[in-house]
């Protein structure tokens, strides 16, 4: 091991901030560290919105399903894919913007690389983080709160703040269920090794919850139905080609 994967695997989903605001200078020096994230072909296609007023934040809890923390934590921001950039840039060139499905995909994967480094690099500071996928839940009235202009793509909120907890860590999949050599599994080869991690994944939420609760079945109810089926649409009315 080394100090780099020591603090990967110090890793925790922190919910209760304690109430101290996160220095300018700090979130500057996150950002650079995140913009140092790999990037296709150099487009940069992200953006980070820091939200700043209480009322907006306020409102981004209801929005995002009660989750007080949006608006306790030391810093909430807004990652987002952007490809507004490059429109205006295509506008000023007297070029037609028709990227299509590519783009988007690049914006969302670029804007995942640059948030993962801002985390580490947040936590490398001894700040805690929570992403907060609920920021999809009502992106329409989102993108109204937060003014975001055609071509900015709202993918996902992130808490940043001082910990006041210290939860133990959830227990991950087995190393030898997410990486292979060569070939994937079978199904049953796939099948047996989620087996072992369900004995796991009770064991911890008995110990955390008092109920055990196998990973399984929780993902088979959590994909037994589509989710935030808006989403599709939303995008493609900030410009986004699905096709």
């Amino acid at each position: 091991m080394n100090n780099t994967i020591d603090l990967l695997l110090r890793h925790r989903s922190i919910r209760t901030f304690a109430d101290k605001p996160v220095p300018p200078g700090d979130i500057r020096k996150a950002v650079v560290a995140g913009q140092a994230a790999s990037t296709s072909s150099a487009v940069q296609a992200c953006s980070l919105l820091q939200v700043t007023r209480p009322e907006e934040r306020a409102k981004l809890v209801a929005l995002t399903g009660g989750q007080a923390k949006v608006a306790s934590c030391g810093a909430f921001f807004v990652i987002c894919g952007d490809v507004r950039r490059h429109r205006l840039l295509c506008e000023r060139a007297a070029a037609a913007y028709d990227a299509r499905l590519e783009a988007f995909l690049v914006a969302t994967i670029d804007a995942s690389l640059f948030a993962q480094n801002l985390v580490i690099a947040f936590e490398s500071m001894g700040y805690g983080i929570c992403y907060i996928g609920g920021l999809r839940n009502k992106l329409s009235e989102v993108d109204a709160l937060l003014a975001l202009p055609h071509g900015v793509y709202p993918l996902y909120g992130l808490c940043v703040g001082v910990p006041a907890e210290a939860p133990n860590a959830r227990p991950r999949l087995p190393v030898e269920a997410v990486f292979f050599e060569d070939r994937y599994p079978t199904d049953e080869e796939m099948l047996a090794k989620v087996d072992v991690y369900d004995d796991t994944y009770r064991a911890y939420r008995l110990e955390q919850a008092g109920k055990a609760r196998d990973w399984s079945s929780s993902m088979a109810r959590k994909f037994a139905q589509p989710a935030r089926t808006d989403v599709a649409d939303f995008y493609r009315s900030k410009g986004a080609d699905l096709t």
